[in-house]
C-alpha cells in the first residue's frame, strides 16, 4: 500500500541487509510514516572500500534485498557517494520527516553517523540508530574497574550472563512513500566482468535474506549436532557457514542465537556442541569490542611492543601463499580454496595465517589485507582481530612461540587428505601417509601419483624448522629489547 499522509521516513541499510528483525525498519515502520528503504554505496576517503569478494555479495544481497521489498510493493533506492552529502540531499529532495538507520562500529563509520545525526537534526528532521548487528553493545560489557576486556573468556563470562532480547519477526502491512530516482545495481559494476572470476562464488554460495535462513535451516538439522568435535575438520562440512551471512546482515544474531535455544529447548543437540557454537559467536561479539575500543586494529598492533618487530617480508614466499602455491598442501589447498569461493575453513585460516606471518615472517597487515579483498566475509572486526591473534600482537592472542606446523595440522585435520585432493588434484594420487609432505615421498611413490615435485606441484618455498627458529628468534631479540 502507498500513502504520502504524512512526511516519509528514511531508513538508510547499511550492513543489515534484510527485513525481518531489522530494528531500525521496525522502528520507521511503528512511527507510522510512509517508507522510503535506501542504500548508499559509499565513496569516501574515510571509509575503507570493500574487496572484490565482498563486492560480489553485496552485489547479490542488493539483488535479493530490492526483489524482497518489490514483493512488498516497496522500491530499494540506489545512491552512490559520500553519505553526508547524499542522507541530506535526499531527505529534502523526498520529503522525509524521519531518519533511522542501524549502527556500525569502526571509527570511520561513527564519524560519518555522528556528523550526519548532527548535520540532520538542525534541518528538524528526527534521526535514531538501533543495534542490529550485535549481541550487547560494545560499550556496555565491562570489566569490574569499567573496562574493556582485553581477554576473551572474562569477557564472555560478563556477556554470556546479559539479556539478550527476541528477535523480532517480519510483520505484515507495509505503507510506502513514493521513491525517488535510483540509481542501477548493474552500473555500480559490483559483479566481476574481465576476467569473471566469481564462478566458483556462485556456485557456493546463495547471498541474501533467503540464503541466509536456508544455510541456518540447514545447519541446524545437519550439523549442530556434533559441532564441538567436528567444526576443525576441513575435510568433512562441520561449520556453520554463517560468516558471509552475519557480515553483510542477511541475518542476524540474535535469530540464529534464538534458533539455537529453540533447538535446545527441544533436545536436538548436545550441550556441549550449543556450548561451543554460541562461543563463537560470542568470539564475533569480541572481535568488534576490540574493533570499537580499538579503532585502528586493522593496522596498528594491539601491542606496541610489536611494532619493533622484524619483518622479513619476502615477497616470493607471499606469492607463493596468495596463489596456492608453497609446497604444502594444506596451506596450498587453504588458498585455493579461498580464491574459488571466497572463503577458508577457520582452523585452514590460522594455519595458513600463521604459515605466512611466522614461516614466512611477513608482516601480519600483509595478509589481512589479501583476505580482506578475497573473502566474502571480510569483517573489519573479525578480520583484523584474528590476523593479530594469530600473530601474538592482538589481544588475549596465540603466544608468538605457538606456530602451527603445516605437516603436523594436515595430518591431525585433513587424516586422509580428502580436504588437500579435493583442492590440489595435482597430488590427489599420493597416499595418506606423504599427502601432507609430498617431498618426503619415496620417487617410486611421486611416480605412481604421477607428480614430479618442481614441476606439477612446487617444492617448499622454504624449511619449516629454520624458518621456526628463525620466527622464534625474532621474538627473542624483540624480548630483549
Amino acid at each position: 500500500m502507498t500513502s504520502s499522509s504524512a512526511a516519509p521516513a528514511l531508513v538508510w541499510l547499511r550492513n543489515d541487509l534484510r527485513l525481518a528483525d531489522n530494528p531500525a525498519l521496525e522502528a520507521a515502520r511503528a512511527s507510522g510514516r510512509p517508507l522510503i528503504l535506501l542504500y548508499v554505496l559509499e565513496v569516501a576517503d574515510e571509509i575503507r572500500p570493500l574487496g572484490g569478494a565482498a563486492r560480489w555479495w553485496l552485489g547479490r544481497s542488493l539483488a535479493g534485498l530490492s526483489h524482497d521489498i518489490a514483493a512488498l510493493g516497496g522500491t530499494l533506492v540506489l545512491r552512490s557517494g559520500d553519505a553526508r552529502r547524499v542522507l541530506p540531499d535526499i531527505a529534502a529532495e523526498t520529503g522525509a520527516g524521519a531518519i533511522y538507520w542501524n549502527r556500525r562500529y569502526g571509527a570511520a563509520e561513527i564519524a560519518t553517523d555522528t556528523a550526519l545525526k548532527l548535520t540532520l537534526r538542525e534541518k528538524g528532521l528526527e534521526t535514531a540508530s538501533f543495534n542490529a548487528a550485535l549481541l550487547h553493545e560494545p560499550w556496555t560489557v565491562r570489566t569490574q574497574k569499567n573496562e574493556p576486556y582485553k581477554v576473551f573468556t572474562p569477557f564472555f563470562r560478563a556477556a554470556h550472563t546479559m539479556h539478550v532480547r527476541a528477535p523480532a519477526r517480519l510483520g505484515s502491512g507495509w505503507t510506502w512513500a513514493r521513491a525517488p530516482n535510483s540509481e542501477r545495481l548493474v552500473d555500480w559494476r559490483l559483479e566481476p566482468r574481465a576476467p569473471d572470476w566469481a564462478g566458483g562464488l556462485r556456485d557456493a554460495w546463495i547471498p541474501g535474506e533467503a540464503g541466509a535462513r536456508a544455510a541456518l535451516e540447514q545447519f541446524l538439522a545437519q550439523r549442530l549436532s556434533g559441532y564441538a568435535s567436528r567444526r576443525d575438520r576441513p575435510d568433512i562440512e562441520g561449520t556453520s557457514r554463517l560468516s558471509p551471512y552475519l557480515r553483510f546482515g542477511n541475518i542476524s544474531p540474535h535469530q540464529i542465537l534464538g534458533a539455537v535455544r529453540h533447538r535446545e529447548a527441544r533436545g536436538d543437540a548436545r550441550g556441549a556442541d550449543i556450548a561451543k557454537f554460541v562461543s563463537e559467536i560470542y568470539w564475533r561479539e569480541f572481535s568488534y569490542h576490540l574493533l570499537f575500543h580499538n579503532p585502528n586494529l586493522a593496522d596498528q598492533n594491539f601491542n606496541p611492543r610489536f611494532d619493533r618487530f622484524e619483518w622479513r617480508n619476502d615477497d616470493a614466499v607471499e606469492r607463493a601463499w596468495q596463489k596456492g602455491r608453497t609446497g604444502f598442501p594444506i596451506i596450498d589447498a587453504g588458498m585455493r580454496q579461498l580464491w574459488q569461493t571466497g572463503w577458508m575453513h577457520n582452523r585452514v585460516r590460522m594455519i595458513t595465517a600463521s604459515f605466512l606471518i611466522k614461516h614466512g615472517l611477513t608482516d601480519w597487515r600483509r595478509g589481512e589485507a589479501w583476505f580482506w579483498d578475497t573473502l566474502v566475509d571480510a569483517d573489519p572486526a573479525s578480520n583484523a582481530a584474528s590476523w593479530q591473534w594469530v600473530a601474538g600482537s592482538g589481544a588475549d592472542a596465540a603466544p608468538y612461540f605457538r606456530i602451527f606446523n603445516p605437516v603436523l595440522q594436515g595430518e591431525k585435520f585433513d587424516p586422509d587428505g580428502a580436504y588437500v585432493r579435493h583442492f590440489v588434484p595435482e597430488i590427489a594420487k599420493l597416499p595418506a601417509n606423504v599427502i601432507h609432505k609430498p617431498w618426503r615421498a619415496t620417487a617410486d611413490v611421486l611416480h605412481r601419483a604421477d607428480v614430479v615435485l618442481g614441476e606439477t606441484y612446487p617444492n617448499p618455498v622454504l624449511d619449516l624448522d629454520t624458518s621456526r627458529r628463525r620466527a622464534l628468534e625474532h621474538l627473542d631479540r624483540l624480548r630483549d629489547e
